[in-house]
């Protein structure tokens, strides 16, 4: 028996890809793979954990077998992320896979199953871990009302971002406002002038890069770096906070530079700070 589905892939981010490029970043995208179709997230360039925040809809899925068959096991989906070159073709970066959570025409969409919840997905490249998806994957089946029958994407439409859907309201996160700022020491033995490029993940583009020079000290190692970030938008759930992948480059003439090392720190929330209320009570203490 025939059944008709939409795919509704939210792809919202990615963390802690594969660094395909020497520069020790990459300019990912995501390739969606279900049954005898598939799409492609935009390309974001030289970044480690991508914001696409990009909605990927398949209409007409054509699915044979019985209703209940297809709610309790559906088709997986492939998931594979890509280097985007400017000469050549795209190099392969990690695959994942993900099972969608179904509704039948005859189901209401409501919680606690829908609207689906992101997840995070282990990206692999061969035997090795290579990365996190962070995504929500739903399969819309079509009743005799056509599409119209189908629950509306709410929140931000193609009319604020052109072409490209953004994740909708209800499943993409709740952002807070954010800077992120980078205080230590140089690296020590480091004889010619480093700089060094830290890299978070805004939740609304690719990533954030701002570098700070390190000034030589007398006795030509590096300085203090002191790089600070503009206003960020993350989510207000920490555990959806991108990690920060801190470069040490080594700068050279004519604008060129070459990659010393990276380093990753994969948890900010031991470094947040909140600032007091300034409108909460001091708690008395007598009584």
């Amino acid at each position: 028996e025939k059944q008709v589905f939409q795919l509704r892939a939210h792809m919202y981010q990615a963390r802690s890809l594969f660094a395909a490029d020497s520069s020790g970043l990459s300019d990912p995208f995501a390739r969606v793979f279900f049954i005898s179709q598939s799409q492609c997230t935009e390309v974001l360039n030289e970044t480690l954990c991508p914001t696409w925040d990009q909605l990927l809809v398949f209409d007409n899925v054509e699915l044979y077998g019985e209703a209940h068959e297809m709610r309790d096991d559906p088709p997986i989906i492939v998931i594979e992320i890509y280097d985007q070159d400017t000469v050549g073709k795209a190099d392969f970066m990690g695959r994942t896979f993900a099972k969608p959570v179904v509704k039948m025409s005859d189901e209401q969409y409501s919680p606690p199953r829908l609207p689906p919840q992101l997840e995070y997905y282990q990206i692999y490249r061969g035997n090795s871990t290579a990365g996190d998806l962070l995504a929500a994957f739903e399969l819309l089946q079509i009743g005799p009302g056509g599409k119209s029958d189908l629950p509306p994407i709410d929140g931000p439409t193609d009319m604020d971002r052109g072409p490209i859907l953004p994740v909708p309201l209800g499943i993409r996160p709740v952002l807070s406002r954010y800077r992120v700022e980078v205080k230590g020491p140089g690296a020590p033995g480091v004889s010619a002038q480093p700089c060094v490029g830290h890299q978070s993940c805004p939740g609304v583009s690719g990533g954030h890069q701002d570098q700070g020079s390190a000034p030589r000290g007398s006795s030509g190692t590096a300085g203090d770096i002191h790089p600070t970030s503009g206003p960020q938008d993350l989510p207000e759930n920490e555990l959806l906070h991108p990690p920060l992948n801190i470069r040490v480059v080594d700068c050279r003439a004519f604008g060129r530079y070459t990659l010393v090392g990276s380093h990753a720190v994969s948890s900010l929330r031991k470094f947040i700070y909140r600032p007091p209320d300034k409108k909460a009570q001091p708690w008395n203490m007598t009584g």
